[in-house]
Formats: structure tokens, sequence, C-alpha cells
């Protein structure tokens, strides 16, 4: 299904390489890459960007925010309305059987072969790409030691959970040795021990000098896991650094939540932004005021004092440091859509 978008302002370009790793070769290009489906929906709007030899490099957005349009795109899943992307030195448009030979793709639903065993979908896989038996056999053995699915290895996968599903499909895409591995929304819907059971593996996969693209809407996962970011919204890059860089560009270093009673939140943000040094910026949301402040040293004893000090009652204080989230409604001005 199309991910649909609206028509907004062109934001500045953003350079691809910015950020990028020294002295690595790129095995991913784009320049001017867009797909606009029949009746005008624009879902990727002339992308450009570029992604380094042993990077994660991740998209990060709302659904419907084209990153997974772009990743079809990049995988000749999608055929673009225009631009050009080379992955691993192909043509994806150009030479798209070739192009899939320097891929592996983890997608958001779960396509394993229920008609076979664990360790056969793996094998299978390796023979596809053009493995003998003997090495596809010994080859599955050592990835799914590497996925932690060993002991697993003659069950049908129907019999494993979704975390073991999303890490056998993971094992199945590097199989053949991809030059990139792309994975859409990898932990969509897995619990939390199970997502970080994927993250651990994916690092030493990346530790191992594999390129890694995915697509996540959660902050934490793009945080923990990537070289660089790219926000992403209606199609197009808004942002592009490391996660430390994002961050640092909202120029606050501290962020606090404040709940109060006996008054109007909306006055109590007015004193907060005029009364407290180095506030940047103070807004009211869900029952809280959220400052944004700069050289946040001794800040919470003068938050209380001059609340109270106007007859507010504090009920809950809280202070943390700038996330992704933070810069996406910065640059937004709207949350993340789950």
């Amino acid at each position: 299904m199309p991910e649909p978008t609206t028509t907004t302002a062109d934001p500045p370009r953003i350079d691809p390489t910015r950020a990028a790793p020294e002295g690595k070769a790129a095995v991913i290009r784009a320049t001017g890459l867009t797909k606009t489906y029949p009746g005008g929906v624009t879902a990727v709007d002339g992308i450009d960007m570029e992604v380094r030899e042993g990077e994660i490099y991740g998209f990060l957005g709302p659904n419907g925010a084209g990153k997974s349009t772009t990743i079809g795109m990049l995988t000749t899943r999608v055929l673009p309305t225009s631009g050009h992307a080379e992955v691993g030195g192909v043509d994806v448009v150009g030479n798209p059987a070739r192009a899939k030979q320097v891929i592996g793709v983890v997608p958001q639903s779960n396509t394993l072969d229920r008609a076979m065993t664990v360790a056969e979908n793996l094998e299978f896989h390796g023979r596809y790409f053009g493995m003998r038996a003997k090495p596809a056999r010994i080859l599955a053995a050592e990835m799914l030691e590497q996925v932690r699915l060993t002991d697993r290895a003659s069950m049908p996968v129907m019999a494993l959970s979704g975390g073991m599903a999303q890490r056998l499909m993971v094992a199945r895409a590097i199989m053949h040795r991809p030059r990139v591995l792309f994975l859409d929304e990898p932990t969509a819907g897995l619990d939390p021990q199970s997502r970080l059971a994927l993250w651990d593996i994916l690092r030493e996969f990346h530790v191992g000098g594999q390129t890694i693209l995915l697509t996540t809407h959660y902050m934490e996962e793009a945080d923990q896991l990537c070289d660089r970011v790219a926000i992403i919204d209606h199609g197009r890059f808004l942002a592009l650094d490391t996660p430390e860089g994002l961050k640092a560009s909202t120029g606050v270093d501290t962020l606090v939540k404040v709940t109060a009673e006996g008054g109007d939140l909306a006055r109590l943000a007015d004193l907060l932004r005029e009364g407290i040094e180095g506030t940047d910026d103070a807004k009211v949301g869900d029952g809280t005021v959220t400052l944004a402040v700069q050289k946040a040293k001794g800040l919470l004893p003068r938050i209380i004092d001059l609340a109270e000090g106007e007859g507010y009652s504090v009920t809950d204080l809280s202070s943390s440091e700038p996330t992704l989230e933070t810069v996406f409604i910065d640059l937004t001005g709207r949350e993340l859509r789950e």
C-alpha cells in the first residue's frame, strides 16, 4: 500500500555525506530518488543518500513517512518514478537480477517457508544462491549458532516465537553474504527481550563489517544501533547526522517535565520560560509543562521555588537529555506516529 504524503515547502537539501565515516567506500548511492503512485500520491520525493561500507544507517520516521517505499526501491521491489540508485555498484533498475545478488532483505512480514524446518529454510536459501548442498548445510549450522537457534534446527518454523522467526529471517537474508542487509521495521511487534536479543545479533554482524540499512519508528532503536540516522517524513529527509549530532542540534542539554496543581499550566509555562535562566522553550502538553533548558545546574530547586512562590504545588518533576523524538518534534512540530 502506498505511503501517503502531502506537499509542503521544499526543505533545505541534506548533504548525503554528512557525518559519513571517513575512508569508507559508498555501497549505496541514490540521487533524486522519487516514487509517485497513480493518482499523484508521492511517497518518496527526490531523496539523495549515500551509505558507506560497514555502517548501520537508519531511517527514523513515523508510519507513512516513505521509509518502506525507499527500501523497496533500493531492493528492486518498487520501481522508481525517477532518480537513480546503486547498491554495491549495481544499478537497481538497470540490472535488478544482479542487484539481488548483493542485497539481503528482511521485510516486515514473516516470509519463512512453513513447509520446511528451521535449518532447511537456510539451506535452501543458500542453494538458491548457488551453494552446493554440503557447504549450505555447514553454513546454515553456523548461522543458526550465531542467531541462537541451534537447538531449534529441526523444528518447523511454525513452532518459533515472533522473535525467533525474526532472527531466522536475518540469518536467511545474510546466508549468501550480501554487501548490504536491509531490515524494514525489524523489531516491530516484538517483546522487549526479543528486541534486545535482535539488537545484539545486529551489532555482532556490524562488528564483522556488515553494512546494514534499517527503518524504524522507535527512537531508542535508532539511537542505540545506528552510526547515522536520517529523519524522514512526507517522503523527504529532514535531517541527517549521527544520533549524538542530531540531539546536539536541538541546542539544549536538558528537558524538564513539571506537573503542578494550583493554577493554569499555560501561565506556569510562561512564568518558567521568563524566570528560569537558560530556558529555550516551555510547552504544555498531557497535563505537564516541558522546559527545554541549557546549562541546567541547580535547575530543579529553582523551578520548585519559582512555581511555589506563584501559588503552584509541584507534584512531579523529572529531567532527561534530549532524544531523537525531541529532534523530530523540533523539525516537524508534532510527535512521531505509531
